[in-house]
C-alpha cells in the first residue's frame, strides 16, 4: 500500500519544496505505485541477469526465483514479503535555488518535532529511509544548504504511515 503527501512550502531564503512522502512496497521495482505484471517481468530479468539486481525482497542485491515468486504473489494481491521485513519511507522534493548544494533530511515520531537529523545529502532531491517500522508514523521535514554553509528553516512538514 502507497501512502503519499505532496506538499509547495515556501521557506525563508530563495527556496521552495514539494516534498513526498510515502512507504515504499518493495515488491513494486518500477517505482509506479502498483505491483503488476510489469514489476514481475523485472524481476525475472533481474534474476536472468538480463538487467541490473536493484531489488531488495530477500536481501540487497539477492535477485532468484524466490525474488520472482514474492513479487508475482505481490501483483495477486498478497503482501509483499521480505526477508528483511524492509519497509522504507522515500522522500521527493523540488530543487530549491541555484545556489543549493545539499540538503539535510530530519525525522521525528511526533508531529512538529523535536526532529533529528538523518542525513546530509547533496544536490539530490530524493532521500530513502529504511530505519522505519511498521505501524509507526514519521514526520519529515528537509533543509537546504547553500553555497555559504548557510542552513534554510525547516520545510513544511511531511507525513508518512508506515503500513504492513
Amino acid at each position: 500500500m502507497m501512502h503519499k503527501i505532496s506538499r509547495s512550502i515556501f521557506t525563508t531564503g530563495v527556496f521552495f519544496f514539494s516534498i513526498s512522502a510515502w512507504a515504499a512496497n518493495p515488491c513494486d521495482l518500477n517505482n509506479d505505485g502498483r505491483v503488476d505484471a510489469t514489476d514481475v517481468q523485472a524481476a525475472i530479468n533481474m534474476s536472468l541477469g538480463v538487467t541490473s539486481c536493484t531489488a531488495n525482497i530477500a536481501g540487497s542485491g539477492v535477485c532468484n526465483v524466490i525474488v520472482v515468486q514474492r513479487v508475482v504473489n505481490a501483483s495477486l494481491g498478497s503482501t509483499c514479503l521480505t526477508s528483511s521485513g524492509l519497509h522504507v519511507v522515500t522522500l521527493n522534493w523540488t530543487a530549491g535555488g541555484s545556489n543549493v548544494i545539499g540538503y539535510k533530511v530530519y525525522r521525528s515520531s511526533n508531529s512538529g518535532g523535536p526532529y533529528t537529523a538523518l542525513q546530509t545529502v547533496g544536490a539530490v532531491t530524493t532521500f530513502t529511509d529504511t530505519t522505519v517500522i511498521t505501524g509507526q508514523t514519521y514526520y519529515y521535514v528537509i533543509t537546504s544548504l547553500d553555497n555559504t554553509g548557510a542552513e534554510s528553516a525547516f520545510s513544511n512538514q511531511a507525513q508518512a504511515i508506515v503500513t504492513p
